[in-house]
């Protein structure tokens, strides 16, 4: 039940940030949200506020910002249409009701629509009751009502199309930027609350039988060198013995005041998933850990850049074949791997919380057809032409986009479940 309450809030946060970050800079345009959905499926909790209602949807599995003009957005009046309108005092259209045969209000006034536009020229025209040819202002606030259901119409500079390539740009990358920035958060939350990490090359704990253990070293040590080589912080100690597997090396350590260097052989260990074979000589590293609010700025910028080129790293790793697909991991996976890290505490679910969102965000930015990155190549595209692409057509590479990527999550949620319960 933990594991599930921490999944889905750590996936909640991601989604919420992500979407937040659309949302806000749609705002910042003049463009008209009309829905900001946290989960997908069936709404299980939902409030208006303003021209937005926000909802709650089932599945935590994601979520979006739906904007005027996109996704079948129209609202268009077709002539012929029997509509009710209640206008104001001064004869503006201020609702329009569809299917509308009854006078159920007393100053509801009966239309047959012979022209209409809800967009640019904001009119509707038709018959009245005596078969009178009339015509009406509509009021940018104007509602539709059909089956008791309102909705507000969208001029068409309120909608995502009628901004400029760099409004719609950077409204679509806003998305995978707050998740960068969310990651950055969370790291600096670290630093402040846990200390910053001083990554002083001092052994914790020396596993038995290893070679740090065959040739002396035990914990308290602290590495000075490794073959002449200065060793100024753990990663320089990490990195050193990784890459050198097998080989002999003289790493030199203080203890007590005193120098000493102790001989040993690294160890080889390959990596199941790479296949990639690297040295270890049995230690453990827990570093001591600073309070200095200016140091948790710094620690929360590094570590976002330091996760980011490794998430990238694994990616080009990914694509040029070192990594194969059962490699991937989908909700299930993720679901599993939370489980796991929240067994070591709050500060390591942060962590994971962080790589995940950074994760969410490169993926995100991947030119690939209905991702965010897909629809900036499209937006480059245009900008470079001078004018936009045909929407149908863009509409149908992020169609086929979104059919492949859940094909893509079928297969990857399958080698989960045959990974972890069979």
């Amino acid at each position: 039940m933990q594991t599930a309450i921490a999944f889905i809030l750590i996936f909640g946060l991601l989604v919420f940030f992500h979407e937040f970050g659309h949302f806000l800079f749609a705002k910042r345009a003049g463009i008209m949200v009309r829905e900001f959905a946290i989960g997908m499926g069936p709404k299980i909790y939902w409030r208006t506020h303003g021209e937005t209602i926000y909802t709650v949807r089932l599945l935590p599995i994601g979520g979006y910002v739906r904007m005027a003009g996109e996704d079948m957005d129209g609202t268009e009046l077709q002539p012929g249409y029997r509509v009710g309108l209640i206008v104001d005092e001064d004869n503006v259209v201020k609702k329009i009701i569809f299917n509308q045969n009854n006078k159920q209000l007393p100053d509801l006034l009966f239309l047959e629509v012979e022209r209409a536009d809800l967009e640019k020229e904001l009119f509707v025209e038709g018959y009245d009751e005596e078969e009178k040819l009339v015509r009406y202002s509509v009021a940018r606030d104007c509602m539709l009502v059909e089956n008791g259901r309102e909705t507000l119409i969208a001029p068409y500079d309120r909608q995502f199309n009628a901004k400029t390539v760099g409004q719609r740009s950077m409204t679509i990358f806003a998305g995978p930027l707050f998740n960068f920035i969310l990651a950055f958060v969370i790291y600096l939350l670290i630093g402040l609350f846990y200390g910053v990490p001083t990554y002083e090359p001092i052994i914790t704990e020396v596993v038995d039988n290893d070679p740090a253990a065959q040739a002396g070293m035990v914990a308290g040590d602290r590495v000075t060198a490794i073959d002449g080589q200065a060793v100024e912080k753990w990663q320089d100690l990490a990195g050193n013995v990784q890459d050198r597997p097998g080989e002999t090396i003289n790493v030199t350590i203080e203890r007590d005041g005193q120098t000493k260097n102790l001989p040993m052989t690294v160890k080889e260990k390959k990596d199941e998933k790479t296949g990639k074979i690297y040295g270890q000589i049995g230690v453990k590293y827990e570093s001591p850990r600073e309070f200095n609010p200016l140091k948790a700025v710094v620690y929360g910028a590094q570590e976002t850049y330091n996760m980011t080129v490794k998430i990238f790293e694994l990616l080009g790793m990914l694509i040029t074949g070192q990594f194969t697909i059962d490699a991937l991991s989908g909700p299930v996976g993720i679901y599993k791997a939370t489980e796991a890290v929240a067994q070591y505490g709050f500060m390591n679910l942060m962590n994971w919380a962080a790589m995940l969102s950074i994760n969410l965000g490169i993926m995100n930015l991947l030119p690939l057809p209905a991702l965010d990155g897909g629809r900036l190549l499209f937006f480059g595209y245009e900008a470079v032409r001078g004018k936009p692409i045909d929407r149908q057509k863009e509409g149908l590479v992020h169609f086929v986009g979104i059919v492949l990527l859940m094909i893509l999550m079928v297969i990857v949620t399958w080698n989960d479940i045959q990974r972890f319960f069979f």
